[in-house]
């Protein structure tokens, strides 16, 4: 079944520093957009503790939106000129898929809560399932737009997002290894961070991206142009996403919130400090399906107001870790691997002998773990590869038809990080106390690395 939405009387044109300019021709994209769980976008960071280390990284969830919905609307229209559809099969663009991929590309990422995947990982959400239950509940301002095209509009845009959609073009536009998800924030990350490793030719990928009957692939003459959006996504995860600054705040974000959590029952008993819209996440009774409207109140400025407020709260751990987190003052760390990670117990015992609960104050964590990824077109995910086609119109996968490609594909890039306070290489308080304990961790740290002083 085919869509088409009522095009608005004049485009809307949307200034954007990485796209130059947004282009708005429906009625319905620009109802979705200034819908209230849209417009919550903007108070939500699109890389979280970033700007912690990149103070330029303050653009949001709202702004890369918006960009994905650009750029599905440009591939939509480079499809409808080069390939469109002759008949029922051909494999080619049916250009009336062209709205639920607008929409689609608009609102994946709708269900970001505040801090994202921090946030996710402590309370258990899912940034997707309630993306498509805030696009399918009859209580949003989003199902109420998205249902002017139809009863069963909103469950079809969901199914993109859920990636069951039945035009795998229109889900691999969204949610791909070259997609326009990908491709936005790449340009978008590095533009903000001040980080040119994220720039790659935009224009000509588009030029040799096509469709076919089982999704969408690259023409051969794109190699280059697949290959350096490859690399510079490769160089991102390694310089931004990666970096042991915004990780160590990411630890102390996620420290904090389950010290919060343990003291869900004190804080009634302290209303002054009380989170009342965190409650439902810290006491373990959130239901995305019931308690949807709860979590559309929660941002960025909202737990940073809560951590504001607990930097004088009795409790010291929960007041100290605010403070750390709202005044920039990141956990130190030292990379350490198969050979000196059984160290990590004795350094946490020096740590905790210092006064520090090492629970709270100390973490390991692997960038592996990031919510990112590399290419790597035998992990097994849907749509893990990016296909070339030649010009008999056989399909090769990337890293087949470029050594470099193939040079990083799948290689395990970043670190492991042992974190802990900065107090124990920078004493402020309590030297001459701890001093000998100061100087016993210290031997175990050299040029940002664990070592065994025993063997050096």
């Amino acid at each position: 079944m085919g869509y088409y939405s009522k095009p608005l009387k004049q485009e809307k044109v949307i200034r954007d520093p990485v796209h130059s300019h947004i282009y708005i021709q429906d009625q319905i994209i620009m109802d979705l957009i200034n819908t209230t769980e849209f417009q919550r976008l903007r108070r939500i960071h699109q890389l979280g503790t970033t700007s912690q280390t990149f103070p330029g990284a303050e653009h949001t969830r709202f702004t890369h939106s918006l960009g994905v919905y650009e750029i599905v609307r440009r591939i939509c229209d480079h499809f409808q000129r080069n390939y469109p559809s002759k008949e029922l099969g051909d494999g080619l663009w049916d250009d009336s898929e062209r709205i639920v991929a607008e929409c689609a590309g608009l609102l994946h990422d709708i269900g970001h809560g505040p801090y994202s995947h921090t946030f996710e990982h402590i309370f258990r959400t899912n940034h997707e399932q309630i993306t498509q239950a805030i696009i399918t509940s009859p209580d949003t301002e989003v199902n109420q737009v998205l249902s002017k095209m139809g009863p069963d509009f909103p469950n079809r845009v969901a199914s993109v997002i859920n990636k069951t959609y039945d035009n795998q073009q229109v889900v691999q536009m969204i949610s791909s290894q070259c997609d326009a998800d990908r491709m936005d924030y790449l340009l978008r990350d590095s533009y903000f961070t001040g980080a040119q490793y994220g720039n790659f030719d935009l224009d000509r990928i588009l030029q040799v991206m096509r469709p076919y009957a089982d999704g969408i692939c690259f023409k051969m003459s794109g190699l280059h142009a697949i290959e350096y959006y490859i690399v510079s996504r490769f160089q991102m995860y390694l310089q931004v996403y990666f970096h042991p600054i915004s990780r160590s705040m990411e630890v102390i974000l996620a420290h904090l919130l389950l010290r919060s959590k343990e003291l869900a029952d004190d804080f009634k008993l302290n209303q002054n400090f009380n989170p009342t819209l965190l409650m439902p996440f810290l006491n373990g009774t959130f239901n995305p399906e019931t308690d949807l409207q709860a979590y559309l109140k929660l941002d960025d400025g909202v737990l940073n107001t809560y951590f504001s407020a607990w930097k004088d709260y009795p409790d010291s751990i929960l007041s100290d870790l605010s403070h750390r987190f709202i005044d920039r003052k990141p956990f130190k760390s030292a990379k350490f691997n198969n050979q000196t990670e059984d160290l990590i117990p004795k350094l946490q015992s020096l740590i905790e002998a210092a006064g520090f609960n090492p629970e709270y104050y100390t973490a390991t964590d692997n960038s592996y773990n990031q919510p990112y990824d590399v290419y790597n077109p035998a992990s097994g995910h849907q749509n893990a590869q990016i296909e070339l086609m030649e010009k008999d119109g056989s399909l090769i996968e990337l890293s087949k038809a470029s050594l470099l490609v193939r040079t990083i594909t799948g290689k395990d890039v970043g670190d492991s990080r042992f974190f802990f306070p900065k107090e124990m290489l920078q004493p402020e308080n309590n030297v001459e106390l701890f001093q000998q304990i100061y100087d016993n961790f210290q031997r175990y740290i050299k040029n940002d690395s664990l070592i065994n002083p025993e063997e050096n």
